[in-house]
Order: structure tokens, then sequence, then C-alpha cells
């Protein structure tokens, strides 16, 4: 898959902390993924994590986007946010290997990562194999889906 070629929407959210990156983000992906669906935060104001966890996933569990990105501080707060939601498999992925990993094996629909923590470059990369990255539904990652499921149905 080159570079100009990344078939997925994908939404992309973040408070104060991770505007930054989120901008750096949203101008490099913009013309390599299908669409990309900016949730805000639109400036350096104070705002809270949890509120753009909800914007992005809403945009994907109602089909408007197939993955998210949440960029705070540390990755910490949207990755607990995130993971409260029903539908949503987020993980907080400083490396390439646990972004494509973690889409290959568990089916992650969320990447998030800290603004305060990585710099653009490397985030680009992260990113990159993150949408890059498909499912493999091997017999033992949807038993373990399956599993996990079950967790949000409880």
């Amino acid at each position: 898959m080159s570079d100009h070629e990344l078939p997925l929407r994908l939404a992309v959210g973040g408070d104060h902390a991770g505007f930054p990156l989120k901008e750096l983000v949203t101008k490099h992906f913009s013309d390599l993924v299908i669409e990309l669906i900016d949730c805000g935060t639109h400036d350096d104001s104070p705002s809270d994590y949890p509120d753009f966890a909800v914007e992005v996933a809403e945009k994907i569990n109602s089909g408007q986007a197939d993955r998210g990105l949440l960029i705070c501080g540390s990755g910490v707060g949207v990755s607990v946010a995130a993971n409260k939601i029903t539908g949503i498999r987020a993980a907080i992925c400083h490396d390439t290997y646990s972004a494509h990993q973690g889409v290959e094996h568990d089916d992650m629909n969320v990447l998030c990562i800290g603004g305060r923590i990585i710099g653009s470059a490397l985030a680009f990369e992260i990113i990159k194999a993150f949408l890059s990255a498909r499912y493999t539904p091997e017999e033992r990652h949807a038993r373990r889906l399956q599993k996990i499921v079950a967790l949000e149905e409880e």
C-alpha cells in the first residue's frame, strides 16, 4: 500500500494538549485517507479530552469513520475515556509494532498517542502502521475478541 492509498475514513480528535500534534497529523494525512473527519479541538484553549473521545467514537459507531485517532498530552486520558464506549477498542501506541499488532490481533479501531510524548515524525510512522494494518480473524483472535465483546455486554 503506497503512502497515497490508505483507504479509510479517519476521525481525529484531541484536547488542547494534543492540539499541536493533531494539527500536523490532519495536514499530513488529509490527502492520504479517503476522508479525514476533524472532531476538534480547533485551538489550544483548555478543553476536556473525554469530549473528543466521544466525538471520535460516535463517528466510528455510526459508520461515518472506519478508524479513529485520539491525541492528548500523554495518550492515557483519551485511551481511558474511549475504552468506556461500547464498540471502541483503543490503545496507546508509541511504536509501530504495537500500532499494527493491535489492529491485526485485537481489532483495535482507535489509536491513542501522546502529543507531549512523541514527535511528529514518529507519530506519522505509527499512524501509518495503524491505518495500513488489517484485522486477521484467526480463531484465537476471534475467540479473544468475542470475550471483549462479552465484557461490554455485562
